[in-house]
């Protein structure tokens, strides 16, 4: 019997459904790194959002170039939810490797699609299976055995076309936009596309009830990552000096700005680039750099993750004290030391908000959307210069390098704050009370000057020093110091973005989150109210500083749920270092840390364990225990 008479029976034998589920499933791809499968993945994406349909996609891949095993979660729904769903309602399984352990981890009922000669069929009897001679058919539309396996992860595309009714046409202006102007590349993996559509059309019955169909919830809508909103935010932000070491997950910012930068930063008369981008030897080299810069006046910036934040630590001090603006990207990722470099977390909060000895404190902006990567780049160097002193973006990997749906982003139409820069007027009307390091104002905030500005120049100090910048070691000029210093921390509350507060009548439980962990809190708060009638209220934090509605909102509930991705509860930590001691017993801590990006089932079902109405037994370990769950579930 020949293959495609074996893939009929098998479907055949299958019961017809009866259910229909429209525009609200998750599609995990299951393939090898380096294989191809990302451009397959991305026209995917791309072909159900230009469909109308509100979608997510997130890869997770390993920390090696080629050869081991790689996700990607494609997830569509009707409602806009867009955090990573926990249970896998279709399954591509093309990786050997991980394919029996990928259908095994499956619900009864789940759809797979398989490379045929895996056999997976043969595993279980509750699941639906589709088997596709992959090899096969990519040899009819590839003669170059060599481009084979670039090629044939293009073929699920057109399966995936036939099977849940996405528009061929809009795979096919998907393909193209992929591919862009190497037509040779476009017309194989088209080629490939119809292969598999022609296939499903004439071997495979239809047994699962997942379907797309057209709606209007990405008209005006981009799909971008997270780092390359940020790129172009720090671009419009007026940036002129990066320096950056290449590290996952925030290589892809300092390397899509490059582009930026060649395109929109050159001198037409000259052809001269106004900019400096110098990949430095180390992340403590970059660092240094960005320090001279933004103490020479220029807008400078680096981009790290963790392991670089760590060796800027002594840096970051420098510029604390000295009070030099600049601005980090930290694109967090699994940690301590090498860690998981490929997998995402929330797990550098305290270690930035306190980077360095001694007493220190740094402004952080915490990002839940690519729009605002885009929106918090500006807003960061206008905070770094206003208060001179670095500011941290807290992105992380699940943000920066997945790819994630917006509105289109807004020409900025305000004019940059350079902050308190000694001029003239300012220098008359203050006379001999201006010194590099004096309060005039009262908001902690000195007068800088900058070379060459034709304003009185001053030694800039790491070591002890006086308001005039002489240096000192008396016991009152060092308290002085840093008591400004904590004045003007103070003073940046007014000015960094406050939390986003959604007030619901009646709730008796509220909910803090940051980030991306927003997302899966947006949809827990709609299941804990469906399933349960737990009605909540919820803060999303931006930024450190703590402005007072934080606790403001934490006094109106006597239950706070503070929900991260992170092992030892590093928001919750550090929001006890402000909050007054009474309102402390409110915290209580929702976990999640296994490099896996939140998911709303998770979070709903850790608060129902706490509020008394669900058992702790029932609960998937995923969330607190610390039980790494495996990519593959």
């Amino acid at each position: 019997m020949a293959s495609s008479d074996l893939a009929v029976q098998d479907a055949a034998a299958q019961p017809a459904t009866t259910r229909r589920v429209v525009n609200d499933f998750s599609i995990q791809i299951a393939t090898v790194n380096g294989s191809g499968s990302q451009t397959a993945n991305l026209v995917l994406l791309r072909s159900i959002f230009q469909m109308g349909v509100p979608v997510s996609g997130k890869n997770m891949f390993p920390s090696n170039i080629a050869g081991l095993p790689t996700w990607y979660t494609v997830r569509a729904n009707k409602d806009g939810y867009v955090a990573r769903k926990k249970e896998v309602d279709f399954l591509v399984a093309m990786n050997p490797e991980t394919g029996k352990e990928d259908v095994l981890s499956l619900e009864p009922g789940t759809a797979v699609l398989y490379d045929e000669p895996l056999k997976l069929n043969a595993l279980r009897s509750d699941l639906i299976f589709y088997p596709v001679p992959f090899d096969r058919l990519v040899a009819t539309v590839c003669t170059d055995a060599k481009l084979r396996r670039l090629v044939k992860n293009m073929i699920y595309d057109g399966v995936l076309s036939k099977l849940l009714g996405i528009e061929m046409s809009e795979m096919e202006k998907a393909l193209r936009k992929q591919f862009g102007k190497k037509a040779k590349a476009a017309e194989l993996n088209l080629g490939a596309l119809h292969a598999g559509f022609a296939h499903a059309e004439q071997h495979l019955i239809k047994q699962d009830p997942y379907f797309v169909e057209r709606m209007n919830r990405t008209q005006g809508m981009i799909l971008i990552e997270g780092n390359a909103a940020a790129a172009l935010g720090a671009m419009l932000a007026g940036v002129t000096v990066v320096a950056w070491y290449p590290i996952t997950p925030s290589s892809s910012l300092p390397e899509t700005l490059i582009g930026y930068m060649k395109k929109y930063r050159i001198d037409k008369a000259t052809g001269k680039a106004t900019y400096a981008i110098v990949q430095a030897e180390d992340e403590i080299a970059s660092i240094g750099m960005v320090i001279g810069a933004g103490w020479a006046g220029a807008r400078a910036m680096s981009s790290t993750a963790g392991p670089g934040i760590s060796l800027m630590s002594e840096f970051a001090g420098l510029a604390y004290y000295a009070e030099v603006p600049g601005v980090i990207f930290n694109i967090q990722r699994v940690g301590p030391s090498t860690g998981l470099p490929t997998r995402t977390a929330q797990g550098d909060i305290i270690k930035t908000a306190l980077s360095s000895h001694g007493d220190t404190k740094h402004i952080l902006l915490i990002p839940a959307s690519v729009e605002e990567c885009y929106t918090m780049a500006m807003d960061a160097f206008d905070l770094a210069e206003r208060f001179q002193t670095l500011v941290y973006v807290m992105s992380d990997l699940d943000l920066g390098m997945n790819t994630w749906m917006s509105t289109a982003f807004t020409y900025p139409d305000k004019p940059l704050d350079r902050g308190k820069v000694l001029d003239a007027e300012t220098l008359k009307r203050l006379g001999s009370a201006w010194g590099r390091y004096a309060d005039v104002d009262g908001d902690g905030i000195p007068y800088r000057t900058v070379p060459m500005d034709g304003m009185p120049a001053y030694f800039t100090r790491g070591s002890g020093h006086n308001e005039k910048g002489q240096y000192s070691e008396r016991p009152d000029d060092y308290q002085n110091n840093v008591d400004r210093l904590a004045r003007k921390f103070e003073t940046a509350k007014k000015f960094v973005p406050r939390p986003d507060v959604d007030e619901t009548p009646g709730a008796e439980v509220g909910i803090i989150a940051y980030g991306t962990s927003h997302w899966a809190v947006d949809e827990s708060r709609h299941q804990l109210d469906r399933e349960t009638g737990t009605k909540t209220s919820y803060l999303r934090l931006r930024s450190y500083p703590f402005t007072d509605d934080v606790e403001a909102f934490i006094r109106r509930y006597p239950r706070v749920y503070v929900v991260e991705q992170n092992r030892d509860a590093q928001l919750r930590g550090l929001l006890k270092l402000d909050l007054s001691t009474e309102l402390l017993g409110r915290l209580r801590s929702v976990l999640h840390y296994n490099g896996l990006p939140i998911d709303a089932r998770s979070v709903t079902d850790e608060i129902l364990v706490q509020e008394g109405k669900k058992a702790r037994e029932s609960v998937r370990k995923t969330v607190v225990s610390g039980l790494a769950a495996g990519a593959g579930e």
